[in-house]
């Protein structure tokens, strides 16, 4: 199957622009002109949402609050779309757990390379168009599953096949860019690491991130893992790491 995207925006012009070039990429795209609209659609079958913010009744931000807590659609990425240019508006939307936030006007290269970017960081591969219809259909071949190994430090527990975060056996809700941040914490220890070194791991080299949003998202983390938190040191003019001891 090929990799899914849903356009969401009021403008049925922009929505036409974004799914006619995203399809040249060998993306299926389909388009919803409202939030509301969205939201009676079957999202699980996405791979990314494309959402502008200012809408109707329920905004971009709307949308993505709520499917950040719907299960099996609460880890696909999201990029806002917006006229809005603010620091303001970007920070908020990646703190919600957006992956990206692109501004209008915008140019369609820029939005094919940021959607390959989040796609890349989601380990979600676009294929390409099938240009030889007539081609008899190879038969499918059933894939194991690579399932990979939790992450623990003391009662902390992260689930990579689940994506999810435990804590004294209690789950513990993270959004996507708090889970990855804390992945990659736990997998890097003993070592300060700079913001940009973070935003590379994080985020993806393509993504353009404040350090206000870096900082505001461990604020977030660190107070959703308690006891834990402490382990996060910040290490003034230098970055973040992560304490091996509790």
């Amino acid at each position: 199957m090929r990799t899914k995207i849903l356009v969401i925006d009021d403008e049925e012009s922009l929505c036409e622009i974004l799914q006619f070039n995203l399809r040249m990429e060998g993306y299926d795209v389909d388009t919803a002109l409202s939030a509301e609209e969205a939201l009676t659609m079957d999202l699980t079958q996405y791979n990314l949402f494309i959402v502008d913010i200012m809408m109707g009744k329920l905004s971009g931000f709307d949308f993505a609050s709520r499917v950040l807590n719907m299960p099996g659609v609460e880890f696909t990425p999201i990029i806002f779309c917006s006229a809005l240019v603010g620091d303001d508006e970007k920070v908020m939307g990646l703190n919600i757990g957006a992956d990206d936030y692109i501004t209008k006007p915008f140019n369609i290269p820029e939005v094919k390379a940021r959607v390959r970017a989040v796609l890349r960081r989601a380990n979600i591969q676009g294929k390409p168009m099938d240009t030889n219809t007539s081609a008899a259909a190879a038969p499918v071949q059933p894939v194991k599953p690579h399932l990979e190994e939790n992450v623990t430090f003391g009662t902390l527990t992260l689930d990579r096949n689940k994506k999810n975060c435990t804590l004294d056996g209690h789950p513990v809700q993270l959004t996507r860019t708090e889970y990855d941040l804390l992945l990659f914490f736990l997998t890097h220890r003993a070592r300060v690491y700079s913001r940009e070194e973070i935003i590379d791991q994080v985020w993806g080299g393509d993504v353009v991130i404040s350090n206000r949003t870096i900082d505001t998202n461990i604020a977030r983390l660190r107070k959703k893992i308690a006891q834990y938190g402490n382990c996060i040191v910040t290490r003034q003019g230098f970055g973040y790491g992560f304490k091996e001891t509790e």
